[in-house]
């Protein structure tokens, strides 16, 4: 009999040993936060896949290892002209997962993967988005904006104003310098 996971209450250990394996299509909606984060709603679902596995560690206790692949596009702004720019957005990492804090912390010190605390009720669906979350652009925008964008810092509105005469200018050249 093959034994059900549930993403929102995943029981790693469990899953790990039995070699499990989930993937979904989460609609956006189920995100929160990285919803807020577009700038239009968007109809296309975060597809995500996880798969368990035990692995030997240098003294030969078995570890709790979890591989998570997530994407989506979503619609951002563009920094450049302000406009929409649909994002491919792309996460795949390891994570090894320790019994306590101490324990995490000590190991994530010395590894190149992540490493989590192992927790009996772990919520996988918001792991997809921390990960989703952490692999925004920076600065997202086009390759090339589909506007023309003004990349000058000058105005020449702002120029002409400059030109002319400053009107204190010459009321100071009005006053009489009554000292002599």
């Amino acid at each position: 009999m093959k034994q059900e996971f549930s993403p929102r209450h995943l029981d790693l250990k469990a899953f790990a040993r039995a070699k499990g394996s989930l993937s979904g299509e989460t609609p956006l909606a189920d995100f929160g936060r990285l919803k807020a984060e577009v700038q239009e709603q968007s109809t296309i679902p975060v597809i995500w896949t996880a798969e368990g596995e035990m692995r030997p560690n240098e003294v030969g206790q078995d570890e709790v290892w979890l591989h998570l692949t997530a994407r989506t596009t979503l619609a951002l702004v563009c920094q450049r002209c302000m406009g929409r720019v649909d994002t491919l957005v792309v996460s795949d990492r390891w994570y090894r997962f320790a019994p306590d804090e101490a324990s995490a912390a000590a190991l994530d010190d010395e590894s190149e993967e992540d490493v989590l605390v192992l927790d009996g009720a772990f919520d996988l669906q918001e792991l997809v988005e921390d990960e989703l979350l952490m692999s925004l652009p920076l600065v997202p925008r086009h390759d090339r904006c589909p506007v023309d964008v003004k990349l000058s810092v000058s105005d020449g509105d702002f120029e002409a104003a400059a030109a002319k005469p400053n009107p204190f200018a010459r009321l100071a050249s009005l006053r009489v310098d009554k000292s002599g």
